[in-house]
């Protein structure tokens, strides 16, 4: 190594890790590996491509310890380990990527470049105090391996910084290991270094605590080590007596858990006796674990009274980031309660080196995403042929692959749906912002409304007081807000422009002295080819049609109509007697999924369905209501608002649900509700919406919704009903 670039203290450490990473290193890495990275290390140092940090941290000493740690604290792969050296080198375009991928290969090159993405975020150090911080983080992180790298990086980060003379610093790094890296590290299992960073982080930040805490538990120390001995001593010669191989271990708690527990239990010290615990690991084969553990279980329980509130079975039902134990405290000597944990050899793995030693995933219940993805990844790993760590190289870190995360000029971070655009952004932070949004600026460069974020964009908006919304934004827009507000604006805006156009023509027959009548005019702005009188009045408003061609049309209409002498309807939808030869498309109301800017709804009064004979009659509102011919209210309609009549009849295509109600009566047998319901759902294409059920006297009545997509559908059903042993009658209700 280059002397002048590493101090003296440096430069022995520098050897030490080396040949201590040798060591762990020895059959992972190929046998050049270390001897071509050592080069080019030394390149990189002579060539002044490692420099200091601004807090004067030498960074290739710190890629070679925290390779070292990787190895000591986890299981990694050979290339996790080149990774970690050969970063700061590829980070300063020492190694240029194409070149990268040449000498150290494509997986290489992706761990590289996921810990180069990574650190782009500290740039941004506003948002790393929110939780979709921690989303962001694993979105940019392509592969986990990235993830298990950069907490080991952190572990190693914090060792180096005790008593570091930039005390605002190690308090911010202190703060961040504690809120981020900690709990990164207990989602993977990860359990002693959660402890460590926890460790440190209370140290960093409220060191007299910490010194006094680790002072207590070294003074106690004596004591707690006869007690454990003599705890202990009666379970040994029990467990020597049968065929398991074990070791037994007292594990003192972490001084951030006591701290916590100091906190909680408003105690001292003296008086928290969990302090420690004894731990029962056993040599075991796979099959015979759980057997082995219960066998210690009770050889412990015959010698100590055990706290049945305080057993945890970890054994039958794994936590669902995948430690397996099982968890008593027994009533031990001098009336203290004591912890014990009985665990194997390779559930003891899992928990002191985390699953990633072993690479055998479970979910995590706090993110529902993340839960699925590590379940999904444990299942394909647990039956790899090929290796689990090799198949972890091709799993891609999409958990968060749904969202998006960007950042304001401040630093603030926003999280929005996957797909959002700048103008979706915009919306989010305000309703005016996104009404008044003309596009924006993102990373730097300008962009249009339309542009699609990436996570980690830092956008800006633009803004101007003339702007107004716009139907074709819906286009391209994802959220929910964003699409609402913009519906709303242009329908006001319409409705607006459409009264201003109503007026504009009110006023001109009034001046033409022309009797306007409703009916007419109704004509009038279907010959003209507007399906709504909303848009044909905001077409006036905008001057796409001239007053004077309505006006024309209008007594052209009531020239020909005095020729005939023929009454039209209001609307113009009641047909004049013709032969089928004559009659005409435009005659009739075609309605069914194709249908558009014609405002209808179906009559709640008889609920048509698809093949019904039905008519439209227009409300008062001007909504075109269709009713079935047989309904209740069809006479009373006709004979009072004949005018109102529009010929109607079903298009030809199908796929939409209707809702019908069949009043069902009949015997009340034991299981004949199980029986009808069953028949409907095995139906194809028939949903039950909802089922009411009376019984009286033996006889029962009930109200069935169903949903059909035809009368076929509907009919076919009725008469299956009708088959069921105990059903009298079905009929559909109107």
């Amino acid at each position: 190594m280059n002397e002048k670039y590493l101090t003296p203290t440096e430069r022995e450490e520098m050897i030490t890790s080396f040949r201590r990473l040798l060591e762990h290193t020895r059959d992972i890495v190929e046998p050049d590996d270390i001897k071509r990275v050592r080069h080019i290390i030394n390149e990189g140092i002579s060539q002044n491509h490692y420099r200091r940090d601004k807090y004067g941290i030498n960074p290739a000493l710190h890629n070679i310890k925290t390779a070292l740690s990787l190895c000591e604290r986890v299981s990694p792969d050979r290339n996790m380990i080149l990774a970690i050296l050969l970063y700061n080198l590829c980070k300063s375009e020492f190694i240029p990527e194409d070149e990268l991928v040449k000498a150290w290969g494509e997986d290489i090159a992706k761990l590289i470049r996921g810990l180069l993405k990574v650190s782009t975020l500290y740039s941004k150090q506003a948002a790393v105090e929110s939780d979709n911080f921690r989303k962001l983080l694993l979105t940019f992180a392509e592969d986990i391996r990235v993830i298990i790298i950069m907490i080991i990086d952190r572990l190693e980060l914090m060792r180096t910084i005790n008593h570091h003379p930039n005390e605002k610093m190690v308090h911010d790094v202190a703060y961040e290991s504690n809120y981020l890296y900690a709990p990164l590290a207990h989602r993977l299992g990860l359990y002693a270094i959660k402890s460590e960073l926890e460790d440190m982080s209370l140290k960093y930040t409220n060191r007299s605590t910490y010194t006094e805490i680790a002072h207590k538990l070294n003074e106690t120390k004596a004591s707690r080590d006869a007690y454990i001995a003599e705890f202990i001593k009666p379970i040994k010669e029990k467990l020597d007596k049968t065929p398991l191989k074990y070791e037994i271990k007292g594990r003192t708690k972490s001084i951030y858990s006591i701290w916590n527990k100091l906190k909680k239990q408003k105690n001292d010290i003296e008086h928290i006796y969990d302090l420690f615990a004894i731990r029962i690991i056993i040599d075991s084969e796979r099959e015979a674990e759980k057997s082995d553990c219960w066998l210690a279980y009770s050889i412990i329980t015959d010698l100590y009274r055990p706290n049945p509130s305080r057993m945890k079975d970890w054994l039958s039902i794994p936590k669902s980031n995948g430690y397996e134990s099982l968890h008593i405290t027994v009533y031990g000597p001098d009336n203290r309660w004591v912890e014990v944990q009985i665990r194997t050899k390779r559930m003891d793995l899992i928990a002191e080196k985390g699953l990633a030693a072993h690479w055998r995933y479970k979910g995590i219940k706090s993110e529902g995403n993340l839960d699925a993805w590590m379940n999904n990844v444990r299942d394909i790993l647990e039956t790899a042929e090929t290796g689990p760590m090799e198949l972890m190289k091709n799993m891609k870190m999409d958990i968060y692959e749904k969202e998006v995360f960007v950042f304001t000029p401040k630093g603030d971070l926003y999280k929005l749906p996957f797909g959002a655009s700048l103008l979706d952004f915009a919306f989010n932070i305000h309703t005016n912002l996104g009404m008044k949004c003309t596009g924006g600026k993102v990373n730097g460069k300008n962009q249009k409304l339309n542009y699609k974020l990436k996570s980690g964009d830092t956008v800006e908006v633009f803004t101007a007081s003339t702007q107004i919304p716009k139907l074709d934004w819906l286009n391209f827009v994802v959220t929910s807000k964003a699409r609402n507000k913009i519906r709303q604006a242009v329908h006001e805006m319409k409705n607006g422009a459409a009264t201003l156009g109503k007026e504009l023509v009110e006023r001109r027959f009034k001046n033409r002295k022309i009797d306007l009548q409703e009916a007419t005019i109704m004509r009038v702005i279907k010959k003209m080819g507007y399906k709504t009188v909303t848009d044909f009045y905001d077409a006036v408003a905008a001057e796409s049609i001239d007053i004077n061609d309505i006006i024309a049309e209008y007594e052209n209409i009531e020239k020909k109509d005095a020729a005939i002498g023929e009454i039209r309807s209001a609307e113009e939808f009641q047909l004049s007697p013709k032969t089928d030869d004559e009659e005409r498309q435009d005659d009739v109301l075609v309605i069914g999924d194709n249908i558009k800017g014609i405002n209808y709804k179906l009559a709640k009064c008889c609920n048509p369905i698809y093949g019904d004979d039905v008519f439209g009659f227009i409300s008062a509102e001007g909504v075109i209501k269709i009713h079935r011919h047989d309904c209740p209210n069809a006479d009373n309609i006709r004979q009072k608002y004949p005018y109102r009549l529009i010929t109607t009849r079903w298009s030809g295509k199908l796929g939409q649900q209707f809702g019908a109600t069949l009043r069902i009566i009949g015997h009340d047998d034991i299981g004949i509700v199980t029986n009808i319901t069953s028949i409907i759902n095995k139906e194809k294409d028939v949903t039950l919406r909802s089922i009411s059920i009376n019984s009286n006297d033996s006889i029962f009545q009930g109200y069935l919704i169903v949903g059909v997509n035809d009368t076929v559908a509907l009919n076919n059903l009725i008469k299956k009903l009708k088959t069921v042993k105990g059903v009298k009658d079905v009929q559909r209700s109107k």
